[in-house]
């Protein structure tokens, strides 16, 4: 039997959530004062997930030099560094808009980076 202590990210309660697991099976969540904390534990022990957010560089914008950006939805935690490495090196063209997809299918994880800021060309 293994156990895992976690800090609940779910709300902003940050409860103390233990998690059992047998041979890679949650058995038990404790701690977690609301359904959003027991649903955490379970996905941050079998398959934890991130939302991403970075910079690439702009051209033509009216002020920015860099332009934020984000994935769409989470990805695995572990193709992190790849999507990184997918957004070195990526320059986009203002004008730009919030949700305007910057790099589709980032690292092969089915989620696209999309951006984070209205930039209006000059």
């Amino acid at each position: 039997m293994e156990k895992r202590e976690l800090t609940c990210i779910g709300c902003p309660l940050g409860c103390q959530i233990t998690v059992e697991l047998e041979n890679g099976e949650v058995t038990s969540v404790t701690g977690n004062t609301c359904k959003r904390g027991s649903d955490y534990a379970r996905k941050e022990v079998t398959n934890p997930e991130r939302t991403v957010t970075s910079t690439v560089m702009i051209e033509g914008g009216e002020t920015d030099t860099f332009l934020p950006v984000r994935t769409a939805s989470d990805i695995p935690k572990d193709k992190i560094s790849e999507c990184m490495q997918c957004l070195k090196g990526v320059t986009v063209k203002a004008p730009v808009a919030v949700g305007d997809v910057i790099v589709a299918d980032v690292a092969g994880t089915g989620v696209d980076v999309v951006s984070a800021k209205t930039v209006p060309a000059k």
